[in-house]
């Protein structure tokens, strides 16, 4: 499967944005999908992920209440609504799948994940 993110940009303080993670290859759904984040300096973090067909969410302490990660799976997109904005929210955001992850525990771990997107930047001004 090969993932483009889209949808980064410059956004003051308080703002929204939405990410998008479009897939081709195959049905988008198969895969549990995360969305990670590197900023300059800093190892890459997780943000949130949604499991393949039942679409549970779970997200990361720095993004909960904030930001939503949702499936459309007839534009087999995965989104990443991002609300509340904050200065440290500021990083490249990579989309990444993978199709099986026996482990619950682990889909918060980069290293569980084979297929990437590249990476859309994220700027949030104060």
């Amino acid at each position: 499967v090969q993932l483009q993110a889209f949808g980064g940009g410059l956004v003051q303080a308080g703002g929204s944005l939405r990410l998008s993670c479009a897939a081709s290859g195959r049905t988008f759904s198969k895969y549990t999908v995360g969305w990670f984040r590197q900023a300059p300096g800093k190892d890459r973090e997780f943000v949130a992920h949604i499991t393949r067909t039942a679409g549970s969410t779970y997200y990361a302490d720095s993004a909960k209440g904030r930001f939503t990660i949702s499936r459309d799976g007839a534009k087999n997109t995965v989104y990443l609504q991002m609300n509340s904005l904050k200065p440290e929210d500021t990083a490249d955001y990579y989309c990444a799948a993978e199709d099986y992850i026996s482990d619950y525990a682990l889909m918060s771990n980069s290293e569980a994940y084979t297929y990437w997107g590249q990476g859309t930047l994220v700027t949030v001004s104060s």
